[in-house]
Order: C-alpha cells, then sequence, then structure tokens
C-alpha cells in the first residue's frame, strides 16, 4: 500500500486548522489548535512511513512484509510530548482565569513601550552607553 493522497490532504487541513487557532489570543483554543496540528502531524507521520505491514516481530512475519516501527515510535514521542505541552497550556489557562477572570493573552506593556521606542529611534531611560574598560572604544559600533 503506498502513501494515501486522502490521508496527506486531511493530515495538512488538520495542520492548517491547528496552526489558526494557535494564533488566536484565547489559550482554550491555542490548546486546542496545539492538540490539533499535533494530530495532524501524527497522522502525516503514519501516511509518510508508506507501506502498512505485519508486525516487526522476527519470526512471526516476513522480513520484507514487517512495517517500519520507527514511524510509531516518533508518534508515541509526539504524543508525549504532546501531552506535556497541553497540560502547560491547560496550566496557563488555568491561572489567567483566577487572576483575570478568562483565559485571554493580554497585551505586554513593556514589550508595546519598547517597540514604540524602536519605531521612533529612541533609546529607553534604561540604556547605558557604554565603553569597553581597556580600550575606550564604544561596545556598540555605529
Amino acid at each position: 500500500m503506498s502513501a494515501n493522497l486522502t490521508l496527506a490532504v486531511v493530515a495538512g487541513l488538520v495542520i492548517a486548522c491547528g496552526v489558526y487557532l494557535i494564533t488566536e489570543r484565547s489559550l482554550s483554543r491555542i490548546l486546542i489548535g496545539v492538540v490539533l496540528a499535533s494530530n495532524g502531524v501524527n497522522v502525516l507521520f503514519l501516511v509518510a512511513s508508506g507501506t502498512a505491514g505485519g508486525p516487526p516481530i522476527i519470526g512471526l512475519t516476513a522480513a520484507e512484509a514487517m512495517s517500519d516501527p520507527l514511524p510509531q515510535a516518533m508518534v508515541l514521542t509526539a504524543i508525549v510530548i504532546t501531552l506535556s505541552v497541553a497540560a502547560f497550556v491547560m496550566t496557563m489557562a488555568y491561572r489567567s482565569f483566577q487572576i483575570n477572570g478568562d483565559d485571554e493573552v493580554a497585551d505586554d506593556i513593556e514589550d508595546s513601550r519598547i517597540a514604540a521606542l524602536a519605531r521612533a529611534d529612541q533609546a529607553s531611560e534604561s540604556f547605558e552607553d557604554l565603553e569597553f574598560s581597556d580600550t575606550g572604544e564604544d561596545v556598540v559600533s555605529e
């Protein structure tokens, strides 16, 4: 059995939906996006592995009829990683709900201020014009 084009397209669509949800501001949508993208990648691993065959046990299946165990091991590893990332995002969403009453990611005020300074091409108050102690030259050359 060769790689199935339908499964590859479905995996691509699931990954695209997951990436779209990851770009949202709500942590619950980000969580769903991470899980969707991970499941799409898992399906893609199995589609890309090519031929399906018998169990990879010597003596039970002929060598040419065995399936490759590497993609299955990669999928199991990806499932464990997805579980840990999902638990982390769920913890962040719960903590955000406890503090703010919703799970929406807030704007970072300091990041916005620094971006405005960069657009205005100004230095912040914490900028130190440093020189090398041994040569007296500027650390940052213009």
